[in-house]
């Protein structure tokens, strides 16, 4: 079985953090600690640690965390569990003394019945050693993952350089993922291969991953699964001709996505037919448009428009993060280190025809601007800012420019002199938190995680928007009065 690497819903705001989750079974084997454990496995992944003393801790846990707790409110050990698991900690922990000496029965049994790691903190082990452990083992896998990328880049990009650059590159791949890498062709053929064979049905499933992705307009990008007791991955190259990457490994590590990508990189550039005529001749349109020349006059060299502007804010954070999203779209024309308008920084800017389909690429947030000719680039760019904004604020992977609309009706002028009036009341703080949490449809504990404050002060801010302008946040139509205020301030 496989699954497409394409958004489906839009994500929460949060997500886990940059750092690789630890097994829980080397926190168990910390020598210090003293942890036991009472139920459950011990090989679950721990992306955090929370303490909490709630009787029910479900609105503060994000998932993914280790759950420590001295049971000062546990009075139903089923029901807490319950929604421990529900909420979707990874584990929990319980420090015997000064309320129990021991752990509770009912609560291992609850535990064991839904299959949450339940572990014993000795009354030696303050929970303040098992963040400090935890965090610290994290800190060791970050530096290994970052070092283990860090070597194969240089050594994708030594292979680069060989005679033979494709061979050179999938070797080097296969060696660093400890797998085999191959390039299929169109028809879904093996091109080229390096690394060990693997059994005929994992090649077969590979063969078949690579033909979902395909030369198909608007395709993935990229798709894994699994198959013949092996991981798979797939990968489009940018180079336009359909040639596919395939790689098969044992186990799939936190940075194994990235160093691929920079093989993807790397062979989608080794393999594009040659440009050497096109970079010239748009070097030397870029120089006429610097020296003055009209934007319309040197249009002509970056082919028939219209065109399409691309704003985007992610990536893995390596240097190749931009030009991998520039050959997933299909497009050589990318500033990696763009300013928006209106001051925001940070944002990769592309520009790429408009007849090409622009597709939702997992770890970015796009914005697309609205086609335009050579002489309307900069309004487009200016649109795929605003989509970005908008993305950012709903969660969105990809939002695309609105054209007209209702606020296009109102004069800028008027609409900013009644938003001014409106929210007059309101200060800097209040008015940000009204209006994220109107663009999260009221959602308290989305805007908490998106502003990075806790959903009672969320509450509290817009309680108090409500008594200063005097309205009922909770009828529609105030609703959309004060959100088309908000954006036309």
């Amino acid at each position: 079985m496989y699954e497409e690497a394409m958004p489906m819903t839009a994500p929460e705001p949060h997500s886990t953090p940059p750092a690789p989750p630890v097994p829980l079974a080397e926190l168990l084997a910390h020598p210090d600690l003293g942890l036991r454990l009472l139920a459950g496995p011990g090989d679950v992944p721990l992306h955090w640690v929370h303490t909490s003393e709630m009787a029910d801790p479900y609105p503060y846990l994000l998932g993914g965390e280790l759950l420590m707790t001295a049971g000062v409110q546990l009075t139903d050990p089923a029901h807490y569990v319950e929604r421990v698991v529900e909420a979707g900690a990874a584990a929990l922990a319980f420090g015997v003394t000064p309320v129990y000496d021991t752990v509770p029965a009912g609560l291992v049994e609850a535990c064991a019945r839904h299959g949450l790691p339940l572990v014993e903190v000795p009354p030696r082990t303050p929970f303040t050693a098992v963040a400090r452990a935890l965090w610290r083992l994290m800190a060791e896998a970050r530096l290994y993952e970052l070092r283990r990328v860090t070597e194969a880049q240089q050594s994708l990009a030594t292979a680069a350089a060989r005679p033979a650059p494709v061979p050179a590159v999938l070797g080097a791949l296969a060696s660093r993922l400890a797998g085999r890498a191959v390039l299929f062709a169109p028809d879904g053929t093996e091109s080229v291969a390096a690394g060990r064979e693997v059994p005929a049905e994992a090649a077969r499933a590979l063969r078949e991953l690579a033909g979902v992705l395909g030369p198909r307009p608007g395709g993935p990008a990229s798709a894994s699964g699994d198959g013949g007791g092996l991981r798979l991955a797939a990968y489009a190259l940018g180079g336009g001709d359909g040639l596919t990457l395939g790689v098969a490994t044992d186990r799939r590590g936190p940075g194994d996505h990235t160093i691929a990508g920079v093989a993807v990189v790397l062979l989608s550039l080794l393999t594009a037919p040659h440009r050497g005529a096109d970079v010239t001749v748009r070097d030397a349109s870029l120089v006429r448009l610097l020296l003055g020349a009209p934007p319309a006059e040197v249009a002509g060299a970056l082919g028939p428009g219209p065109w399409t502007v691309v704003h985007a804010r992610g990536g893995d954070g390596t240097p190749f993060a931009a030009a991998s999203l520039a050959a997933a779209l299909g497009t050589p024309l990318v500033d990696a280190g763009g300013t928006a308008p209106g001051g925001a920084t940070g944002a990769v800017r592309l520009l790429l025809p408009a007849s090409s389909p622009v597709t939702a690429q997992s770890g970015w947030t796009l914005g697309v601007g609205a086609p335009a000719e050579a002489d309307e680039l900069s309004a487009a760019d200016a649109q795929a800012a605003r989509a970005l904004r908008r993305a950012e604020a709903t969660g969105a992977d990809l939002v695309r420019h609105r054209p007209g609309g209702i606020a296009a009706l109102v004069d800028p002028d008027e609409a900013a002199a009644h938003a001014r009036t409106l929210l007059a009341p309101l200060t800097g703080p209040l008015a940000e938190t009204l209006r994220v949490w109107l663009s999260l449809h009221g959602g308290w504990d989305r805007t908490a995680v998106a502003m990075d404050i806790h959903r009672n002060t969320v509450r509290q801010r817009i309680a108090r928007c409500a008594a200063l302008l005097g309205r009922d946040l909770d009828d529609p139509d105030v609703r959309m009065e004060l959100w088309f205020a908000l954006t036309s301030r």
